[in-house]
């Protein structure tokens, strides 16, 4: 099963400008890869790749003053089974956790796990340990968050959406981490590709996704209190501690977005209908 991926990115920059951009596929899906996934520039320009301390594959620019256009576009192949998830997966104590996974516990940008760590205990601490309590949280979130693109600000963090109750894609999913991290749940925040496939939504323009990923019996499972659903074609760029690790592009001085575009295509006419997500367990029947 192939999906075409692809994205433009458009700025007019006032004066020349040092850019990073994390546009590419993440390296562990490599392997599922078709074609190249270069980044393009116009006007062309050096372009050096370099790994983060995430693990995710970064771009490096120097661009001159003028318009500069980002773009890409690659095949890959997968997605045609949802999200896994297995029932059974188990929390681990603190001591027996990686030395890399303890950072994905702390308070990051977006996720003072310090001021709502009474609100996860009170919500959270009585209930069984393991993916039921995390699916618990996802399933909260995603019933007490209204979704509204109006509602989005770069200032935003988990305790504001807590007390709003309203926001973005990113905005869901940095609260989730935060409950998680409040009860010894190593959660991270992932940034992708996630085309419409299998589900009905009212149309709108494609855009890339937020969802986190928690870490239970020695391994990294992705969770989506956004949908609150398994589902299917996500393809994974990048992971951080929360949005701030993980931003699309980063400029070092003034870049004026122009032009966005995203691309998340199926290339098998089968599986473009008749194929819905799969609702978490502990919400059967929610709603996108």
């Amino acid at each position: 099963m192939l999906i075409r991926l692809g994205y433009d990115l458009r700025f007019e920059l006032p004066a020349p400008t040092a850019m990073v951009a994390l546009l590419h596929v993440h390296p562990s899906r490599d392997r599922d890869l078709r074609e190249p996934d270069l980044l393009q520039t116009e006007p062309k320009l050096p372009v050096a790749e370099y790994i983060d301390s995430f693990g995710n594959r970064c771009s490096r620019i120097f661009a001159p003053a003028g318009p500069l256009r980002l773009h890409g576009s690659t095949l890959i192949v997968g997605g045609d089974e949802p999200d896994e998830m297995d029932l059974s997966a188990e929390e681990m104590p603190v001591q027996d956790l990686p030395h890399e996974v303890l950072k994905f516990l702390l308070n990051s940008r977006y996720c003072e796990v310090d001021r709502l760590s009474a609100v996860a205990l009170d919500l959270f601490g009585g209930m069984p340990r393991g993916m039921s309590r995390v699916q618990a949280i996802a399933a909260y979130v995603h019933r007490i968050v209204q979704f509204n693109y109006m509602a989005a600000r770069s200032t935003k963090t988990a305790l504001d959406v807590f007390t709003e109750r309203i926001g973005v894609c990113r905005d869901f999913q940095h609260l989730a981490i935060t409950l998680c991290r409040a009860l010894n749940i190593p959660a991270r925040y992932a940034t992708g590709y996630l085309g419409d496939f299998g589900i009905i939504l009212p149309p709108s323009p494609m855009d890339f996704s937020a969802w986190f990923e928690v870490y239970l019996s020695g391994r990294w499972w992705t969770m989506d209190a956004r949908h609150n659903c398994q589902r299917l074609g996500r393809v994974l760029m990048a992971t951080g501690r929360d949005a701030s690790d993980v931003a699309l592009t980063t400029s070092f001085g003034v870049a004026n977005l122009t032009h966005f575009s995203v691309v998340s295509d199926w290339l098998d006419e089968k599986v473009k209908s008749g194929l819905a997500g799969t609702p978490a367990a502990v919400q059967s029947g929610a709603g996108q």
